[in-house]
This record gives C-alpha cells, structure tokens and sequence, in this order.
C-alpha cells in the first residue's frame, strides 16, 4: 500500500517507526522483492501497511505487516520473512480543510 504523505505522518504518529524516504538507496531492491509499498522501519525491523476493511467512510484503515527482522544488534542487516500480519491497525482520519 503507498500512502500519502498525510497516511504517512498518521502512521507514524501511531506507530512510532520511521518511514523510508523514496530516495533511500535501497527503495528498488525493496520494490522488486515486495512490491511498491511505503516502507517503515522500527526496532523490530521491516514493516509495510495492507489495507483493512473500511470502517465506514469517514475513515480508512491499514494493518501493519512485518517483512523482514533486525539480524543484528546494530540494526543494519534485515532477514526477510514470509509477511506476517501483526494485528496492529492504523486508522486514517481524514483531513479537512
């Protein structure tokens, strides 16, 4: 799922983890072996968000889904993983202006 850069901000809000920026330099191989997907990591590795059923039309939802976990204590290396749903849910409120 690629969000906004509003989703962006609610989920990290949320979430606590960092996002990958589009210009970090492994974006293409993590596009290749995922798919196109705004990326977040945290102290527990690699995560994604899947879109959940709607919870009405006021808000959208996403679960969290890890990737890949830290391999190392310094957090530089990550072992992808099948995707595992955490069973974390990110609500998008919606923004008005």
């Amino acid at each position: 799922m690629k969000l906004t850069s509003e989703q962006v901000k609610q989920t990290v809000n949320q979430l606590g983890a960092q996002v990958l920026p589009d210009e970090h330099p492994a974006m293409p191989q993590l596009n290749s072996m995922f798919g196109e997907h705004t990326f977040f990591v945290d102290e527990m590795g690699l995560k994604v968000l899947e879109p959940t059923p709607s919870l009405g039309a006021e808000r959208e939802t996403g679960e969290v889904v890890s990737l890949a976990d830290w391999s190392d204590a310094d957090l530089t290396r990550l072992m992808a993983h099948e995707p595992e749903p955490t069973g974390v849910i990110v609500v998008f409120e919606h923004v008005r202006h």
